[in-house]
C-alpha cells in the first residue's frame, strides 16, 4: 500500500521547516494544506513559504488561484489527488503540510463533499449578517455540523448554510469511502502554548516589517479585491481593512488585534486537531523523522 506523511499543527508551530527537512532527507514532495497560502499575491499576511524554500523542497498548492476565485475543500482535494499520483508515479514521497484541518480530513479519509454551486443570492443575503448570526443560522439548519465547523469563519459558515439550503445538510465529515490506496501518518507539532504564543508574535513583526498593511492595500487597489473579500479570508486580513478605512486608530492597536486574533486561531486548529486521535504529537523533529521512517518500513 502507497503511504502518505500528513505534518500537521497550529500557525507558527514550525510545520514547514520539519516537511522540508524530511522531504530532503526522504526524497520528498510536498502538497500545502493551507486554505490561504493558494491565493496568489497573498504571501505576507500568510506567512507563505518563501522561494528560497520552495527550492529546498518542490512545493504544489502555492499561488494556484487568484484570490478572486472561489476555492474550496472539494477543490483542493481533487488538485491534491491528481499531485498525489503524480508524485508517487515519479517513485517519491507525499508529504502534505498544513494547517487546514478540514482540507486535510478530506484527503485523510476521502471525504466526499457535494458540489453544489455557489448560489450567489444567498451569499449576497447571508454576508450581510454577523458571524453570530450566521453560526446560529447553521445550529438551526444543521446542528451537527454546526458542532465541527471554525464558528469564527463566515466564509466556512456561509458554504455550510448554503449546502444545507441546497440538499438539506452538510454531510456527515466522519464518512469514510472504502479506498485502501493509501495510507496515512499523521504527525502533529506538539509545543507549549507560552512558546507558540511568543512564535506567532516573532512571526507577525516579522511579517508588519515585511509589509503586511502595503500588502492589503495593493490586493485592494491595485487587484481590485474587495474589502469584503479579503475581510473573508480573516485573521489580518478581516482586520488591516479596519485600519486603513480608519476604524482601527493605530499601528500599535492593529497589531495586537492581529496577534489576539492569530492566537485564537492557533486554540481553534487545536482543538480541531485534537479530535483526531490518529494524531500523532511530537515536539523534535529527531523523534518525528524517526516515527516517519518506522511508518516507511
Amino acid at each position: 500500500m502507497e503511504k502518505i506523511i500528513v505534518i500537521l499543527g497550529p500557525t507558527s508551530s514550525g510545520k514547514s521547516e520539519v516537511a522540508i527537512a524530511l522531504a530532503q532527507k526522504l526524497n520528498g514532495e510536498i502538497i500545502s494544506a493551507d486554505s490561504r497560502q493558494i491565493y496568489r499575491g497573498m504571501d505576507v499576511g500568510t506567512g507563505k513559504i518563501t522561494k528560497s524554500e520552495q527550492k529546498m523542497a518542490k512545493h504544489y498548492g502555492i499561488d494556484i488561484v487568484s484570490p478572486k476565485t472561489e476555492y474550496n475543500s472539494a477543490k483542493f482535494k481533487k488538485y491534491a489527488n491528481k499531485i498525489i499520483k503524480d508524485i508517487l508515479a515519479r517513485g517519491k514521497l507525499p508529504i502534505i503540510c498544513g494547517g487546514t484541518g478540514f482540507w486535510i480530513k478530506a484527503l485523510v479519509d476521502n471525504v466526499v463533499y457535494p458540489e453544489v454551486a455557489p448560489d450567489w443570492k444567498l451569499r449576497e443575503k447571508l454576508g450581510k449578517k454577523s458571524t453570530e448570526e450566521l453560526f446560529k443560522t447553521l445550529q438551526k439548519l444543521d446542528p451537527q455540523r454546526a458542532k465541527n465547523i471554525d464558528a469564527k469563519n463566515p466564509v466556512r459558515l456561509i458554504r455550510a448554510i448554503e449546502i444545507c439550503k441546497s440538499i438539506g445538510k452538510v454531510p456527515d465529515t466522519r464518512y469514510k469511502i472504502q479506498d485502501t490506496r493509501y495510507k496515512f501518518v499523521q504527525i502533529g507539532i506538539r509545543i507549549t502554548k507560552e512558546k507558540l504564543d511568543e512564535r506567532i508574535k516573532l512571526r507577525l513583526q516579522k511579517r508588519f516589517s515585511a509589509g503586511m498593511t502595503k500588502e492589503v492595500k495593493k490586493l485592494h487597489f491595485k487587484d481590485k479585491i474587495s474589502w469584503k473579500k479579503l475581510e473573508s479570508f480573516g485573521l489580518g486580513y478581516s482586520l488591516i481593512p479596519k485600519y486603513l478605512k480608519g476604524e482601527i486608530e493605530s499601528k500599535e492597536e492593529l497589531f495586537e488585534q492581529v496577534y489576539l486574533a492569530e492566537k485564537n486561531y492557533a486554540k481553534r486548529q487545536m482543538t480541531w486537531f485534537k479530535k483526531d486521535k490518529r494524531v500523532i504529537w511530537l515536539p523534535e523533529y529527531k523523534d518525528i523523522e524517526k516515527e516517519v521512517k518506522k511508518f516507511l518500513i
